[in-house]
C-alpha cells in the first residue's frame, strides 16, 4: 500500500507539472498571429540541398508575415529558424528535452523547452496555418500522419500539408494509394488529398499563403460532407476559432 500511494502522489503531481507547460506554451505563443510548422530531419547538413531549401522556405515564410515554428533542434528545424531569422521574422523553436540533450540551435526569437512530446506536439498543430515537411526520420512521419489523423476524423479543421521532396515522398504516397487504398481499402481515395507534394518551396509557401487568404478551411472536407453532423461539427469548430486552421475543437 505504501508502494502504491507514493506512486499515487507521484503521478498526482505529474498532472500540475504537464499543467504548468501547457500553461507556458499557451501564454508564450497566444499572440504569435499566422504561423507555419516546418519538420525535417535533425540529421540534415548545411550542405545538403533540403538544407538550403529549408533556408529559403523559412525566409519567404517570413517574408509573407508568417512565423516559423520548428522543433527548436538542428538539421532542417536550424535552416527554417535561420532563414526567418534572416528575414527579420518570428523564429520559433519549440525544443524537447531528450536522453540525449537536443542541443537548441541559435537562430530562435523564441525558444520553449517541453519535457513531454505530446504538449509539444499540441503546440505545433494549434498554432499552425499548415505544416511544411522536408525528408526526415521517425518523428517527422509521426507529425506528418499525426496532422493527416486529425483532419481525418474532423479533430481539426483541415490546413494545408505540403511535402517537400519528390524523391522522398512519392514513393510513400505510391504505397498509400495501392496498399491502404486500393489493396487494404484502410483509407478512401480523398484522404490522398490531404496532402501535397512538391520540390519548389515557393509553390509550398504560395499553398499556404493562398489557403490562409480564401480561408480555405472552412471548404469542408470529404469526410465532413458525409454526414449533416460531421458538417456542423466542423462549422462550429471553425467559427469558434476564429481565422486560424490549426486549432482543435
Amino acid at each position: 500500500m505504501i508502494y502504491e500511494s507514493k506512486n499515487l502522489a507521484n503521478e498526482t503531481w505529474r498532472l500540475f507539472r504537464i499543467l504548468a507547460e501547457f500553461t507556458d506554451g499557451f501564454e508564450s505563443l497566444a499572440d504569435l498571429g499566422p504561423a507555419v510548422s516546418v519538420f525535417g530531419s535533425a540529421r540534415t547538413q548545411p550542405d545538403n540541398l533540403y538544407y538550403q531549401k529549408a533556408v529559403e522556405c523559412g525566409r519567404l515564410l517570413a517574408q509573407n508575415n508568417f512565423a516559423v515554428i520548428t522543433g527548436g533542434g538542428p538539421g532542417i528545424m536550424e535552416a527554417a529558424n535561420l532563414g526567418a531569422h534572416e528575414a527579420g521574422g518570428k523564429s520559433i523553436g519549440l525544443n524537447i528535452q531528450l536522453p540525449v540533450e537536443q542541443k537548441p540551435n541559435p537562430y530562435q526569437s523564441l525558444a520553449l523547452d517541453f519535457r513531454y512530446f505530446f504538449i509539444r506536439k499540441v503546440m505545433f498543430v494549434k498554432y499552425a496555418s499548415g505544416f511544411i515537411i522536408f525528408p526526415g526520420g521517425y518523428g517527422t512521419m509521426d507529425e506528418f500522419f499525426e496532422s493527416m489523423t486529425l483532419i481525418q476524423t474532423l479533430r481539426i479543421a483541415p490546413f494545408p500539408i505540403v511535402c517537400i521532396g519528390h524523391e522522398y515522398f512519392d514513393g510513400l504516397r505510391t504505397w498509400m494509394k495501392t496498399v491502404m487504398h486500393e489493396q487494404f481499402h484502410t483509407i478512401d481515395a480523398g484522404d490522398l488529398d490531404f496532402f501535397h507534394i512538391t520540390d519548389d518551396v515557393r509553390e509550398a509557401v504560395q499553398i499556404i499563403q493562398q489557403c490562409y487568404k480564401e480561408e480555405c478551411w472552412l471548404r469542408q472536407t470529404p469526410a465532413a460532407k458525409s454526414t449533416p453532423d460531421a458538417a456542423l461539427a466542423l462549422d462550429k469548430r471553425v467559427l469558434s476559432n476564429g481565422k486560424g486552421a490549426g486549432k482543435e475543437a
